[in-house]
């Protein structure tokens, strides 16, 4: 089991798919590429053959095939299936982001060509690289999963409702008033982690990480760094905004069913 902080700061623990269970989802893909690329060359030689093309487009062919069947075919399923292979749909698998949500093409597409390239193919020596790497790693990351910041778990289990933030009612007309396109995932998803930990850390950290996180806030938005309240209230101001706006439309029926709010206290 890893735990996962999502972006909407719901800590997940999700069962880690280990090296027996991603190598048997692998040759499964593999046995899929085979009869894919297969197909995929037999077409493209009858083409070839009906259109007395010379030998040079057969090599063409042939790499063709090799990168549509090794390439190709993860990244297309990866991205359509969100994280899954025909391999990984069968084991009950699934990739996804370092904060436990859905890949997306530049994922799937970096997981794709590490895994020809590294992991399996043409530098992997056949799949040891991928298998030496996931032994060493505590979430059995391969080289793919490591550069494209992404995990194999197990996927039958459930993500609970997002845990969303809710803005101090006396900063709320302030943050509806922000520009928020500034902030990028990787400050946004910090702070969600801030907020949905800080009853945790002493009194000295909550002030010292909360003033730095609200400097790079405020830095971004380019606006001055509000001195009247304390960071847990700005950032969560902002941060519920953020979600207001970019998720309304997602978590409207979740709302109505009863999510719990992200507690913002009113901290001196």
């Amino acid at each position: 089991m890893a735990e996962f902080t999502t972006g909407e700061a719901v800590a997940l623990e999700l069962p880690i798919a280990r090296i027996p269970t991603r190598a048997t989802a692998f040759l499964v893909d593999v046995l899929v590429q085979f009869v894919l690329g297969s197909m995929l060359f037999f077409g493209l030689s009858l083409v070839l053959t009906f259109s007395t093309a010379d030998s040079a487009w057969l090599s063409v062919a042939v790499i063709t095939t090799i990168v549509a069947t090794l390439v190709g075919y993860p990244v297309i399923c990866e991205t359509l299936m969100r994280g899954r292979t025909i391999g990984k749909l069968a084991l009950g698998l699934r990739v996804v982001r370092g904060d436990g949500g859905p890949i997306d093409f530049r994922h799937a597409l970096t997981r794709g060509l590490a895994g020809a390239i590294v992991d399996f193919w043409m530098l992997g020596a056949f799949g040891a690289v991928g298998v030496v790497t996931s032994m060493c790693s505590p979430n059995a990351r391969r080289v793919g999963d490591v550069l494209a910041g992404t995990v194999v778990v197990h996927s039958q289990r459930r993500v609970p409702f997002p845990l969303l933030a809710v803005a101090p009612p006396w900063l709320i007309a302030w943050s509806g008033q922000l520009d928020l396109s500034g902030i990028h995932e990787d400050l946004a998803l910090a702070v969600r982690q801030y907020l949905s930990r800080v009853n945790t850390l002493s009194p000295a950290a909550q002030a010292n990480l909360g003033h730095t996180l609200v400097v790079a806030v405020c830095d971004r938005l380019q606006i001055p760094v509000p001195t009247d309240y304390p960071p847990v209230q700005i950032l969560g101001a902002v941060i519920a905004e953020r979600q207001r706006r970019t998720l309304a439309p997602i978590i409207a029926p979740m709302i109505m069913a009863g999510p719990r709010p992200m507690p913002i206290s009113r901290a001196s």
